[in-house]
C-alpha cells in the first residue's frame, strides 16, 4: 500500500512539474539565454579594456621616450592627446607627466597643472597631496616662506602619507628664507621620523649641518 502511494505521490509531482514547466520554460530559458549574453559581453569588455590599455601604454611609453630625446614639444603633445581620450589610469598618469614636462620649460606653468590636479575632486586625494608635494618642490625657488607653509604644511602632520616630502619642502623654504628656527624644526622632524627614508634622512642630516654653520656665534663662545 505505501508503495501505490508513493507512486501517485511521484506522479502527481511530475505532472506539477511539467506543468510548471511548460507555463514557465520560456521564462527560464530567456533568463539562462541573457546570463549567457551577459558572460559573454562582459569578457569581450574585458578583453577591449586590455586591449585599449595596452594601447595606452605604449603610447605612454612613446611620449616620454620623445621627452627623454629633447622632443618636449611632440611629448606634451601626445601626454594631451592621451588626457584627452585614454582610458582612466593613463590618462590621469599622463596629467601629472605632462605638468611635470610643463615645468620644465615654465615653473609657473607647472605650479598650475599641478594645482589643477590637486583641485580636481574626481583625483584620488592621495594623488591630489602628490600634486601638492610637486607643485611645493617647484615653489621653493621663489615663492615666500609662508606662502608654502599655507599650502604645505596641512601635508606634515605625523598622520599625513606626505608628511616626510612635505617637511623636506618646509625646511628647505624656511633655510632659503634665512629663518634657521623654522629650518631646523621642520628637518628634525624628518630625522626624528622612524619611517622616514633613508636618503631623506641623509639629505636632512646635511641641511641641520648646514644650519648649524649658520647659526650666529654667540658672545663669548
Amino acid at each position: 500500500m505505501t508503495d501505490i502511494f508513493q507512486e501517485v505521490h511521484e506522479d502527481m509531482r511530475r505532472e506539477r512539474a511539467q506543468r510548471l514547466w511548460a507555463r514557465y520554460s520560456k521564462y527560464v530559458v530567456g533568463a539562462a539565454l541573457l546570463v549567457v549574453a551577459g558572460v559573454g559581453a562582459w569578457t569581450a569588455y574585458q578583453r577591449y579594456a586590455q586591449q585599449q590599455a595596452d594601447a595606452d601604454g605604449s603610447r605612454f611609453q612613446d611620449a616620454v621616450a620623445l621627452s627623454q630625446a629633447g622632443k618636449t614639444a611632440d611629448a606634451a603633445a601626445a601626454l594631451s592627446q592621451i588626457e584627452k581620450d585614454g582610458t582612466g589610469g593613463y590618462r590621469l598618469l599622463a596629467r601629472f607627466r605632462l605638468a611635470a614636462e610643463t615645468a620644465t620649460d615654465n615653473v609657473a606653468d607647472g605650479i598650475k597643472a599641478y594645482d589643477a590636479l590637486a583641485a580636481d575632486g574626481s583625483v584620488d586625494p592621495l594623488l591630489q597631496g602628490l600634486a601638492k608635494i610637486r607643485a611645493g618642490y617647484l615653489m621653493v625657488d621663489d615663492a615666500s616662506y609662508a606662502d608654502i607653509a599655507a599650502r604645505i604644511e596641512p601635508l606634515a602632520g605625523a598622520d599625513q602619507p606626505w608628511r616626510h616630502s612635505a617637511r623636506e619642502i618646509l625646511g628647505l623654504a624656511a633655510w632659503k628664507a634665512k629663518d634657521l628656527a623654522n629650518a631646523s624644526k621642520w628637518y628634525q622632524a624628518v630625522i626624528t621620523d622612524r619611517d622616514v627614508p633613508a636618503a631623506l634622512r641623509q639629505r636632512a642630516d646635511v641641511m641641520l649641518q648646514l644650519i648649524a654653520s649658520d647659526q650666529p656665534v654667540k658672545a663669548g663662545s
